[in-house]
């Protein structure tokens, strides 16, 4: 029952992912002007990490419960470790290197986030594969 609900978590967590990386980021960006496009992403996206690291961080202690140490769990494990680090401490670096204009800083961060998501929706794919 509890590895059922494991897979529901996870399941949540990638379409919550894809849904926001292919439809929400680009038709903002696509729809609103810049200005409010920046102001609406800066809000949205803590939102965003913090409903998906409490769902993995649910997901991660399903596997502690059940003293279950296997692949899932580290795979799951470093999911939550990963939208820790992006929300708490990359869009903080994210949003200060565009506010600073430091576009060479600002392009690398942002790609390291992108990068960053992708790993995670691989790491999802390959558990409920």
């Amino acid at each position: 029952m509890l590895e059922l609900i494991f897979f529901y978590f996870a399941s949540a967590i990638l379409g919550i992912m894809v849904f926001f990386s292919f439809v929400v980021a680009p038709v903002t960006f696509t729809t609103l002007n810049e200005e409010n496009a920046r102001k609406f992403i800066r809000k949205i996206f803590p939102f965003y990490y913090n409903v998906n690291l409490a769902l993995s961080f649910l997901a991660t202690a399903l596997y502690v419960i059940l003293n279950s140490y296997n692949l899932n769990f580290y795979l799951i494990l470093s999911v939550s470790i990963l939208f820790a680090v992006s929300n708490y401490i990359l869009m903080p670096l994210i949003n200060k290197f565009r506010d600073e204009k430091k576009d060479k800083q600002f392009k690398y961060s942002h790609f390291l986030s992108v990068i960053i998501n992708f790993i995670q929706i691989l790491f999802l794919l390959i558990i409920l594969l």
